[in-house]
């Protein structure tokens, strides 16, 4: 669970969240430190060298959702998503593409990945970026994620920050 729990979705307010996260502070040395809410202790960021990511949006759990409830639940979220990248894209042109699937299974094969995407996939993070940048003023990158990690567990939308690249791990073989 997330802070963003029970929130209704607005692109333009998730685009605007995603631009002051780009904007904002990241910190500049350590390994990344997941934090929560002091009273819930429900998941509020991640952040570690030069990289921060947030939630967004969290949708409603899917226990006990099967069949056509939970295939309209996911497609909602991929629909809040696909609105979420267009506002972006009008705002700071085409998006690049980043699979995560690779990290997951260089992940899962022992292999190094870099801080951003291990902390990503600690966190369940596990939805393909759509990165903008480098970003006027900045150099920064800003990137927006879906994640649906698990059949019950509710998608999730996360907003990234970055100072530098965002590449993909590639392939094995």
């Amino acid at each position: 669970m997330s802070s963003r729990a029970g929130e209704p979705f607005d692109p333009v307010r998730a685009a605007d969240e995603v631009a002051a996260l780009a904007a904002g502070p990241l910190p500049a040395s350590g390994p990344a430190v997941a934090g929560g809410d002091p009273a819930t202790g429900e998941w509020t960021g991640t952040g570690g060298e030069g990289f921060r990511f947030v939630p967004l949006w969290e949708g409603d759990a899917l226990t006990g959702a099967y069949g056509g409830a939970w295939t309209d639940a996911v497609d909602a979220a991929g629909r809040c998503l696909d609105a979420l990248v267009a506002e972006l894209d009008a705002r700071w042109g085409p998006h690049a593409r980043v699979p995560l699937h690779t990290a997951l299974f260089a992940r899962t094969a022992g292999r190094p990945l870099p801080p951003l995407l291990d902390a990503l996939l600690a966190q369940d993070c596990d939805g393909d970026l759509s990165v903008w940048g480098p970003l006027p003023g900045t150099g920064r990158r800003a990137a927006v994620s879906l994640a649906q990690h698990d059949g019950d567990a509710p998608p999730l939308l996360v907003a990234v920050a970055v100072d530098g690249a965002v590449e993909a791990v590639p392939e094995e073989g």
